[in-house]
């Protein structure tokens, strides 16, 4: 394989993966995901799934119970159907659309899914953002175990021209992570703005990065935010604004206890408050 063709395989996104939600911002992230699928020539998958409620009131005649059954069958059949409806209509004219359903536990089924997908794309679901629903799904549930990058979307964002992009550069494996798993949309960019903030900034090998970039064909610089008297995600989102941006770049940094993630201060705002897009690898 020459090295044009490794270059071109790797400036594509070959299927990107869409969960949907029953909220009322549910097809803002669809739109995002579809646009990017058309211009990857992507492969388009939504994916949804509900586990069947069935209230339980005791001991009761068998034709209720089997009443109560048929009934919160129909309405998880009505919940997919409804999810499907709004993928396919936001998905629009994408030329390759999958949908895949289950009645199962949603995260469970996300996760198994991704193993078909290239990126996710997840609306944000912070605790000012509107509720999403039954089908309700926090990137933080995700982004630590699903072994692909997550696309996490603002609510009223329909868009993104990825033209300018910030990435939140710390010389970890997180953010290495990110950063290539960025790569097809970094190629495309007019100027990608790699930035280091905090004292330490200047030894985080910024300008290493940059050249990495470049040798890949990213039109990139850095740019290092020194400044103590702001939080890091006040810093982000000031140069965010600075540079014309609607992409960030991050590593997503937590750990575990007792099976529940606890996440760093600027993955979780960024995770719960992000301005514009954000890009997260673990």
């Amino acid at each position: 394989m020459t090295p044009a063709r490794d270059q071109s395989r790797l400036a594509c996104y070959a299927s990107i993966m869409i969960p949907i939600n029953l909220g009322p911002n549910s097809d803002g992230p669809v739109k995002v995901a579809a646009s990017l699928a058309d211009g990857y020539c992507s492969r388009l998958i939504g994916v949804a799934a509900e586990n069947m409620v069935v209230p339980y009131y005791g001991d009761g005649i068998a034709a209720v119970d089997a009443m109560m059954i048929e009934s919160a069958r129909a309405t998880n059949a009505d919940n997919l159907s409804k999810a499907e409806a709004i993928f396919r209509e936001a998905a629009g004219r994408t030329h390759a659309v999958e949908w895949r359903s289950a009645t199962c536990d949603l995260r469970d089924f996300v996760l198994s899914q991704a193993r078909a997908a290239d990126l996710v794309v997840l609306a944000r679901q912070g605790p000012t953002d509107s509720t999403q629903g039954n089908m309700a799904l926090s990137p933080g549930s995700l982004v630590m175990d699903l072994g692909r990058p997550i696309l996490v979307v603002p609510p009223r964002v329909e868009s993104l021209s990825a033209k300018r992009v910030v990435i939140a550069w710390k010389n970890t494996r997180e953010a290495r992570r990110a950063v290539w798993d960025a790569l097809p949309l970094l190629m495309r960019a007019e100027l990608v703005t790699i930035t280091s903030i905090g004292d330490d900034a200047e030894k985080q090998g910024t300008n290493d990065v940059c050249q990495y970039l470049v040798e890949h064909g990213v039109s990139a610089r850095a740019v290092l935010r020194l400044g103590e008297n702001k939080y890091p995600v006040e810093e982000l989102k000031e140069l965010v604004v600075q540079e014309g941006a609607d992409l960030i770049v991050a590593g997503a940094y937590g750990h575990s206890r007792t099976r529940e993630w606890i996440f760093g201060g600027l993955t979780n705002d960024l995770l719960e408050g992000t301005p514009v897009c954000c890009l997260m690898s673990h």
